[in-house]
């Protein structure tokens, strides 16, 4: 070093000037040696050691660790996309007003008033969040001073509005979930993301398309105020679908809102009646006339004024018939058979919900509403869970957006399987001869009840007020661990007449029966019902030696 220090020196002294241009050269070359070698240390450490980046992995600093959640074939539902803080340093903008002309021209969405306060401020602030990488490119292009970018993720839905009731959102920066699966599984999301890996849900993607296509066209046919539906796989409790309308509706109706939902629970009703041994297919019931309770007068909507048989009971949908299955079972066995169907209490479910308003007491005016689906009001989830538990064997199974169902559902029998091949073998002729014909699907044996029901207002049941719903089943026929779906629909106040469930919510369950019959792998086949010549169906007896 000391040689270097005095070479300029002795150069002189030594009359070489030539010699300290030379030194000047190499000290130059030493200098930019120095700097090129660190600039290629930090490289290699960091393409060696620094964070590696790939699916669902950080790829800046200001990235959240979160999975991108996609739906049970791997369709993308949610992910996380870089976008862009604008930071603006006004110290370093020359021409003010210039400068707030090309980025208004540039980002169009961004406030004037912000943009002048940022530019004309006396300190670098965040002039405007979430620029996209497209915006940020026009930015960067303008080539202003004092402009700066940072990182940021953005949790986005690329489906918009599609399935967002399920999926949910993320309180804001991305952290964490607020509402429905975001919120539900928010720990194993990011432990997914943090592994690069996706969360997979229990959705299809084009049974979620189907669900909401129909759901939203019923619902604007009958000029309902509110729709909902749920479709799921009986055997696994998977959500295959589950769809509130309209859309833009920031509530969950499947699991937020509750429901007298009507003449769906005489399905209940006759179960209960069936397992216990109090009724079977040749028991007879009264509806010659009205059912009279005390002051009350209890009537059917459609009044046959004759003694009906348990089939023609579900058929006709008897209020009258249900009502003396109820009172005769008692309080003791209706409130056993509604606990087992989860209605009494709040459904088990990864997405919070609602729970139900029960009575206080059983006497038996209320025993004969509660057998027709009045004062009681439960949620949507509720009703698919116990529609699905009728449907499947007798096994009641927690509803899930899992893929595979829950590894650790409790399931309990609640009804005997033998009660459970009744009850579908009732619903396929309340189909094919009953108040569900609208929801038949060419070869797909379809089952279901209807469900109306006059709202209260003020106090009062009012008949300007109604609801409609279908619960559907199919294929209804085969053995009980039958691979078998069950679509729910819900129609709020149609304003439409004929405003029952088989007008106003049977239609669409048919419709979607015959859409996503092809996806789930239902094959059409030839109904051994003769839905054709509308002769009687043979019995349960008859026809259970063919496996049905």
């Amino acid at each position: 070093m000391w040689w270097v220090e005095h070479a300029f020196g002795r150069a002189r002294t030594d009359a070489r000037p030539e010699e300290d241009t030379r030194v000047r050269i190499l000290l130059i070359r030493w200098l930019f040696a120095g700097v090129f070698f660190c600039l290629a240390l930090g490289a290699a450490k960091s393409a060696l050691w620094g964070a590696q980046v790939g699916v669902g992995a950080a790829s800046h600093p200001n990235a959240t660790m979160r999975a991108d959640i996609v739906d049970r074939n791997g369709a993308l539902l949610a992910a996380n996309i870089t976008h862009y803080g604008l930071y603006i340093d006004p110290a370093e903008v020359w021409d003010r007003p210039a400068a707030i002309a090309a980025i208004k021209r540039a980002v169009p969405r961004i406030r004037v008033s912000r943009l002048a306060a940022a530019v004309n401020g006396d300190r670098r602030v965040l002039a405007l969040a979430r620029l996209t990488p497209a915006e940020r490119a026009r930015v960067h292009d303008l080539a202003l001073g004092g402009l700066t970018f940072e990182p940021e993720d953005v949790r986005v839905y690329p489906l918009g509005q599609s399935a967002r009731h399920v999926v949910g959102s993320v309180e804001e920066g991305g952290e964490a979930g607020r509402a429905g699966a975001e919120k539900a599984f928010d720990a194993e999301i990011r432990a997914a993301g943090a592994q690069g890996q996706t969360f997979q849900t229990s959705i299809d993607l084009r049974v979620q398309g189907v669900l909401e296509n129909e759901l939203a066209a019923m619902a604007l046919e009958t000029q309902a105020k509110g729709a909902v539906g749920i479709i799921t796989d009986v055997q696994t409790g998977e959500v295959l679908g589950m769809a509130s309308w309209p859309a833009s509706n920031s509530r969950n109706l499947a699991t937020s809102a509750t429901y007298e939902m009507g003449s769906v629970f005489k399905s209940f009703t006759v179960a209960a009646a069936i397992d216990t041994g109090r009724a079977d297919m040749n028991t007879m019931l009264d509806a010659s006339e009205a059912l009279q309770i005390g002051r009350r007068r209890i009537s059917d909507f459609h009044a046959t004024n004759k003694v009906l048989s348990l089939e023609e009971v579900y058929l006709h949908s008897s209020n009258i018939g249900t009502s003396r299955l109820a009172t005769e079972m008692g309080p003791a066995v209706m409130q056993d058979y509604f606990r087992r169907f989860g209605l009494m209490e709040r459904a088990p479910f990864e997405i919070a919900s609602e729970a139900p308003i029960t009575p206080r007491g059983w006497t038996d005016s209320t025993l004969a509403s509660l057998s027709f689906g009045y004062n009681i009001s439960i949620t949507p989830l509720q009703m698919a869970a116990a529609m699905q538990a009728m449907t499947n064997g007798g096994r009641y199974i927690p509803l899930t957006l899992r893929k595979g169902g829950r590894p650790d559902a409790p399931v309990r029998q609640i009804i005997s399987p033998e009660t459970s091949l009744t009850m579908l073998d009732l619903m396929r002729r309340n189909v094919v001869n009953g108040s569900g014909s609208r929801a038949d699907a060419p070869g797909l044996r379809v089952g279901g009840k209807t469900g109306s029901a006059n709202k209260s207002v003020n106090g009062r049941y009012s008949t300007a007020h109604a609801l409609g719903t279908f619960a559907g089943v199919f294929p209804a026929d085969g053995p009980v661990n039958a691979r078998r779906y069950q679509i729910l629909i819900l129609m709020d106040e149609p304003q439409t007449y004929p405003r029952t469930g088989g007008f106003v919510a049977a239609p669409a369950v048919g419709r979607i029966a015959d859409r996503i019959a092809p996806f789930l792998g239902v094959q059409r086949r030839a109904d051994v019902w003769h839905t054709a010549t509308g002769e009687r169906l043979p019995t349960y007896e008859d026809v259970q030696g063919d496996g049905l």
